[in-house]
């Protein structure tokens, strides 16, 4: 009797049961389907065949012209499901992931119905959990991606058992010629992202060795904040941001007022390299999410996990006194941490509860932006290089300073990883 009052009473926590299959989020175009929906692209052509033979995939095109990519002319054809006999449909978990066509031909290359690039294989097998990077210009969202998934690749992924690996051969060269060797191995800032230059998101898979464990996809648009003007480019924005899983949300110190101008008479000499001529105020990407999404949601309000992570924190020493208004001389800023197997719950609470405040003191507006909008948000701090760049150089080894830890909180928000104190 004892035992079937405690049963009864004591609260269990939900038994999670997975199902058949999940829905899909391209992580190139951002729209949603069930698995069922995707078409295949043939394996092969044939000059006999009209409906086989080489030609072009206009709805393809159509999306590598939003990024200023040369159209394809000539690519195999596209193959509806709907007109292969159930028969010559492969299924593996619920999920459909080839079929043979007339031919006699098998393919697994599977495509977005809606942009026609190739999906990543375990799509409708896994959930779709889309992290995305956001900010507004000037803000230093290359600089942070590039630091953030040269950290993940070689610190991070083997803290929690996972790789991080790029969707394809194409990201991986242009991630490595691009953005990580001018950094990491010739010390070189990146140029700023001019507002013509739109290219394909860059895409990263974490992926985990536990097979039971879904990998998250981290998908980076490398576009200037005020190139987003217009509206097919705001749609696939927003798209972007309604189907992700968890944002990251930068914010850079200079973008503040308060901050900039303090800063202003503390650098000196050096101001004029250090401050660009104009800053957008960082409540104005929220009211561009809020426009182009947060406002559509119910109550609008989102509950994705969300990230705001001051950048460039490594500026804040310009700031730090002992009984420092702003900026402490101790503050954890300053340290960097590594969090392993778990979330460090005591080192989140530390750094979430001083950035919390710190952003409140200097720009209320935006801290009462953020809790109207955002019902799940944590604050952080991170500098991608360890120090400040003069003349566009990096004096010295590129150390990054927690910048892997907001995504590390979105891994343990998302149930991927537990929480622990380490004290």
């Amino acid at each position: 009797m004892l035992k079937f009052l405690k049963d009864l009473f004591e609260k269990k926590a939900p038994v999670k049961i997975k199902p058949p299959f999940y829905p899909i989020v391209c992580p190139y175009c951002f729209s949603k389907f069930e698995p069922d929906e995707v078409v295949f692209r043939a394996a092969h052509h044939r000059d006999d065949d009209q409906d086989y033979a080489l030609q072009e995939d206009e709805a393809l095109n159509k999306y590598r012209e939003k990024f200023n990519l040369s159209p394809i002319d000539e690519i195999e054809a596209v193959i509806y499901p709907n007109t292969v006999p159930d028969e010559y449909k492969i299924i593996s978990e619920h999920v459909l992931v080839g079929i043979t066509d007339r031919h006699g031909i098998m393919t697994r290359k599977r495509l977005c119905p809606n942009c026609h690039n190739e999906l990543p294989i375990p799509s409708g097998k896994v959930p779709s959990n889309i992290i995305s990077i956001v900010g507004a210009a000037q803000v230093g969202k290359s600089v942070y991606m590039t630091s953030l998934i040269h950290t993940l690749q070689h610190i991070t992924a083997s803290n929690f058992n996972a790789a991080c690996m790029p969707l394809n051969a194409d990201i991986s060269r242009r991630f490595r010629l691009n953005y990580e060797e001018p950094i990491f191995d010739r010390g070189m800032m990146l140029e700023s992202t001019q507002k013509e230059s739109k290219q394909e998101p860059f895409i990263f898979q974490f992926v985990f060795k536990d097979e039971e464990l879904a990998p998250i996809t981290l998908v980076f648009f490398d576009v200037a904040g005020e190139g987003m003007v217009d509206k097919e480019y705001l749609d696939l924005y927003a798209s972007h941001i309604k189907n992700s899983a968890g944002i990251l949300f930068m914010v850079d110190p200079l973008q503040i007022r308060t901050i900039r101008d303090r800063l202003r008479i503390n650098f000196g000499e050096r101001q004029e390299e250090e401050f660009t001529s104009r800053y957008d105020d960082p409540r104005e990407v929220v009211i561009t999410l809020f426009e182009n999404f947060i406002g559509h949601e119910e109550k609008s309000k989102t509950d994705i996990p969300t990230a705001i992570i001051l950048t460039k924190s490594d500026m804040l020493q310009y700031l730090k006194e002992e009984d420092g208004e702003y900026i402490k001389s101790n503050s954890n800023v300053f340290r960097n941490v590594v969090h392993t197997k778990q979330l460090d719950l005591n080192e989140f609470e530390n750094i979430n509860g001083e950035i919390g405040r710190f952003i409140e003191k200097v720009d209320r507006p935006f801290k009462d932006a953020v809790d109207v909008y955002f019902t799940n948000t944590a604050y952080f701090a991170v500098s991608a290089l360890g120090s400040n760049p003069v003349n566009k150089q990096i004096k010295g080894v590129v150390n990054p300073t927690r910048v892997d830890e907001p995504f590390v909180w979105l891994l343990y928000k998302l149930g991927y990883i537990e929480g622990g104190d380490s004290r």
